[in-house]
This record gives structure tokens, sequence and C-alpha cells, in this order.
């Protein structure tokens, strides 16, 4: 080979390492050979949500690697994870009629916005439990940590599906003893199926409408876990619905508020419960939406 074809090769060596370059920089800021982002930041679930989130608003997605990690998940009590990637829990043990306690919280970190208008989403697939029509998976926010210590921060808006089935809405003024009646129940899985054994998607809603003197609840079920989500319950508050505690207890509590206290109030803790039940979850979600209009 002469020089010159020598230099010739030189030269197109040169424009291929040129060209491999460029493309590979275009490529990585497309986001073709982007790496994956780390394990230790949870991801955004393929899962249909309802309502936008809020411009600016809190988006919080379990990390399924390491639930934990993120220092505002507080599942209460031990988990453990399953083969097919889920976690299992079986709650505390107590001398309460509740028996098995589970309390997964979902907390404010200092400074931001506690949860008010929220989509609360999980995946749950029920091992064991007492009682198909007593026991139920329990999503809820709009209050603090229920303890009797200060039991006027143990307001929620309660989500509830029982294992037979029967979705309903329960209000919880004050704790221990501010419980509505259930509401707006309706026998939610197809074919009167319980959901022991097998995987479910449960979703509920809550937001402020009227100018904030009302709220709207809301609850989904993905009953074949397929992400095809169906609209179960639709109730509104905007007063009447009268805590069952007597008056004596009731106004006790030092509450200052009536008795059909409409809870248009956030709060720090939005939390995943159940009583008497081994379950396992995935998926769990919790986003400040953008209500409707």
């Amino acid at each position: 080979m002469n020089s010159k074809s020598h230099r010739r090769l030189i030269v197109v060596i040169i424009a291929i390492v040129f060209v491999s370059i460029t493309i590979a920089i275009y490529l990585y800021y497309a986001g073709i050979t982007r790496p994956t982002a780390s394990t230790t930041i949870p991801p955004k679930f393929n899962i249909r949500e309802i309502y936008p989130t809020k411009v600016g608003g809190r988006e919080w997605f379990i990390n399924m690697n390491d639930p934990t990690s993120d220092g505002i998940f507080h599942p209460g009590s031990q988990i453990s994870k399953q083969a097919d990637g889920s976690w299992q829990i079986e709650g505390r043990q107590t001398n309460s009629k509740f028996g098995n306690e589970v309390r997964m919280g979902v907390y404010t970190p200092p400074g931001k916005e506690p949860w008010k208008n929220v989509e609360i989403t999980g995946y749950a697939k029920v091992i064991s439990a007492n009682s198909l029509s007593d026991d139920h998976l329990d999503w809820y926010a709009r209050g603090g940590i229920h303890t009797p210590d200060a039991p006027c921060e143990g307001s929620a808006l309660k989500g509830w599906l029982s294992v037979s089935g029967i979705a309903s809405w329960v209000k919880e003024i004050w704790f221990p003893g501010g419980y509505t009646d259930q509401r707006d129940m309706v026998h939610a899985t197809s074919d009167d199926n319980p959901i022991l054994g097998r995987w479910i998607g449960w979703k509920v809603i809550m937001y402020n409408i009227n100018n904030d003197k009302a709220v709207k609840m809301e609850s989904y079920l993905d009953d074949q876990d397929n992400n095809h989500w169906k609209k179960v319950t639709s109730l509104v508050d905007d007063g009447g619905r009268y805590a069952r505690a007597p008056d004596e207890d009731f106004y006790s509590a030092g509450r200052g508020k009536p008795k059909d206290y409409i809870i248009t109030n956030s709060g720090p803790v939005a939390t995943f419960r159940s009583d008497n039940m081994i379950w396992d979850f995935a998926d769990l979600s919790i986003r400040e939406i953008q209500p409707p209009k």
C-alpha cells in the first residue's frame, strides 16, 4: 500500500470513529441507551390512573426492590419478599379485637404538603383471614397517627373491600370511637367471588368539591388483575353522616367538631390497613390528584 492510500485509510477510520461517537451521544440523550434508573428510585408502574396528578403534586410509588429505602414508607411490622417479587405482611400481634394489625403508613416529609385529594392504589392477594365478611382491606387518608394520646388526629376516610368482595366507605371522625356506619355498600367482585387466594387491585379516591365544603369518594376494583378498573362506589359527604358514639363519649374527646363533621382537611399519613389477615402486596402508590371540575 502506497503512502497516499495509507492516508486515505486513516481518514476513513477517523471518520467512522467520529460518526460512531456522534451516533452514540445522540442515542444516549435520546434515551435509547440511557442507563436504567438506580434501584433506590421507585418505578412508576404502568397502572391506569383515574385522575391526573396535580401539577407539582406529590407522588409516591413503593420501591418493590427495597420498600423502606425511601424513609417515608413504614410497614409497621415485618414484611417478607415472595418468589414472585411481591411482599407478604402478617401484621403485629395485639391483644385487641383487631388481632393481627397491619398499618402500612406513607408519611409526609418535613416541609411537604400533607395528603389531601388523593388516589391510593395497591394490589393485594389475601392468603388467610378470620372472616370473609368482617375482615377487609382498608386504604385511608386525611388524618395522622391513630393513637388514644391524640384522638383528634385520628380522622380518616376509609375505602373498604371485604374478603367476601363487599366494597363500602366508612368515616372516622376521631380515634377510636368516632366511626360512622358503612355507606354505599355494594358487591364489587364478579360472580360473588371472594378475593381470597387471588390478586386484585384496589383503588380509593377522595377529593373536595363545592369549594371545600363537601368531599367526593370513589373506589375502583381491578377484579381480574389485568389493569381493567371498574368504578364500584361513588359517594358524596356534605353532612349528615354521624359518628355512632354516644354524645358523652364523642364530645369528651375534645374534638371540637360536630358529630357529622365533613373531613375536608388534609392529613400527614395515608395508610394501607387490614386486621386478622395475612396478605401479599405489590405496586402500592399514592398521588395528589387534580380533582375533576
